[in-house]
């Protein structure tokens, strides 16, 4: 069993003999509302920089600052995405795997920006970020062999997202130009993360079906 009780034993294990879990969101689902979802809590935080960045760059630090931002993205991000998740009694079991997973990606971007300071620290960042984000996914949701593909799609999805909003911010000066970077971030970023989690569960998928017809051949 993993650490967080997502992996497909865990999962099976909370059901009662003859219950069945509820249904698991559609990926078209996972990534649509995925991208939405997060694009509100994108533009929450996004709106903490572009409204009171300098305010409190200057009493906590450029980390301060960074810090206060994935706070709310853990928060916002682990209760959305946890609506995607299979099985019973999930919300705070996601919500600590997302709390843990988005810390590492954060830290991973956050050192290669500090580092480098430059495009060059921005991809690493995104790599990294994404690299680690989806190696805590995979595990836990013991989905290992899914590894390589869940990575891809996040970090294409967060560079895509990522990249357009900086292009958009130095299209549009100002706020509005500040808001649109995080508008666009959330929306790929969110799109892969909904992706990513539909790809990681396809072994509980495929498990509570099997144990569904295991239950309907018996009855």
């Amino acid at each position: 069993m993993s650490l967080f009780g997502l992996d497909p034993e865990s999962v099976v294990a909370r059901l009662k003999s003859g219950e069945s879990a509820p249904r698991a969101a559609s990926l078209a689902s996972s990534i649509g509302l995925g991208g939405t979802g997060f694009a509100v809590i994108a533009l929450a935080a996004f709106g903490v920089w572009a409204w009171g960045g300098r305010w409190l760059t200057a009493r906590v630090g450029e980390l301060g600052l960074y810090a206060i931002c994935c706070v709310l993205f853990i928060g916002g991000g682990g209760w959305w995405f946890s609506r995607f998740v299979v099985g019973l009694g999930n919300v705070r079991r996601f919500c600590g795997l997302f709390a843990a997973a988005f810390f590492l990606y954060a830290a991973g971007w956050t050192v290669a920006w500090v580092v480098l300071r430059n495009r060059s620290g921005e991809w690493l960042g995104s790599l990294l970020g994404t690299v680690l984000l989806g190696c805590v996914f995979a595990s836990a949701f013991g989905a290992t062999r899914a590894l390589a593909k869940v990575i891809l799609v996040l970090f294409v999805t967060h560079s895509a997202g990522y990249f357009l909003g900086s292009a958009l911010y130095s299209a549009v000066p100002g706020l509005a130009g500040q808001l649109l970077w995080g508008v666009a971030y959330g929306l790929g970023f969110g799109a892969g993360i909904g992706w990513a989690i539909h790809l990681c569960q396809e072994p509980v998928r495929r498990t509570l079906e099997a144990r569904q017809a295991q239950t309907e051949s018996g009855a």
